[in-house]
């Protein structure tokens, strides 16, 4: 019998898997437990509370006010153009890498990864070098009465930017996991491409596609970095949701700035809600093939 201070190992339902002492583990757990409250349940302890520090009432009065109603009716017209476009992508790229071999393959994995390499801050200022006043396209935009940034659709394209990563990078492994044999035997037995995507391919990665689109509008609705160099922080046009929060706050209206800082707090809940039933999914799926 090995000594209790030691790692053993145990086999369970023809599993092996390696179990630490119990001090250990309960060290290891505390820490963890210390960790997500310090940073993940006193600051969301905190928002709530500073957001309905003077009521209900005045919750109420904050959200409903006109600066508030505009940064979100632009953050949900932002989310409602940038996931579905993120979701054709997403879906089409992941398709692309896990079904067939092509040259460039790597490098448009590598592409897909670009937004998490590169600052949003950095991504915001090369869209500015772009299609600002005097940026390349400036000029011609000018001449043709369009504004790209400082306006909605600058909003628009930083935001696709920094979240086109979400889905495929969700997608990519689920569908190498799952192999070709199953649309290679639909083809077989006559399918279309259309009828086989729809009829073999989609079912399989129905959950896969949540999780990437939950985590995709997650983002794009929270997205401060990249939206805040391109939209001039317009009050009451061109400021969503965290910018308007940001202005809030500097204004010194911390109550209303917490007030709006709680429709994202009750986003993250309900999308980590979404996201642990959409991962659970995926999980059971990736073990059943």
């Amino acid at each position: 019998m090995t000594a209790p201070t030691k790692t053993y190992t145990a086999r369970q339902s023809g599993n092996q898997r390696i179990t630490e002492p119990a001090p250990i583990r309960w060290a290891l757990i505390a820490i963890a437990m210390i960790f997500l409250g310090l940073f993940l349940m006193l600051p969301l302890v905190s928002v709530f509370s500073q957001a309905f520090e003077k009521g209900l009432t005045f919750y109420l009065e904050a959200i409903k006010e006109p600066d508030t109603l505009a940064s979100i009716k632009l953050t949900l017209i932002t989310a409602a153009v940038t996931v579905p476009l993120n979701l054709v992508f997403g879906i089409s790229a992941a398709w692309a890498i896990a079904k067939f071999s092509f040259p460039g393959k790597q490098l448009l994995i590598t592409l897909i990864d670009l937004p998490f390499s590169i600052s949003p801050i950095i991504s915001g200022l090369i869209f500015v070098l772009i299609f600002g006043r005097q940026g390349w396209l400036g000029p011609w935009l000018e001449i043709h009465n369009t504004q790209i940034v400082f306006a909605v659709p600058g909003i628009i394209i930083a935001t696709i930017f920094v979240t086109f990563p979400f889905i495929a990078r969700e997608l990519i492994p689920l569908m190498e996991a799952q192999g070709k044999e199953e649309e290679e035997a639909a083809l077989v037995l006559g399918a279309t491409g259309l009828q086989t995507f729809f009829k073999v391919t989609l079912p399989n990665i129905k959950w896969g596609i949540l999780y990437g689109v939950i985590l995709c509008n997650a983002r794009a609705m929270g997205e401060f970095g990249a939206v805040s160099v391109v939209s001039g922080h317009i009050r009451g046009s061109t400021n969503t949701i965290p910018l308007h929060a940001e202005i809030l706050y500097n204004e010194y209206n911390y109550t209303a700035a917490f007030a709006v800082a709680s429709l994202l707090a009750f986003l993250a809940l309900i999308t980590l809600a979404i996201k642990s039933f959409a991962e659970w999914k995926v999980r059971q799926q990736l073990e059943n093939n």
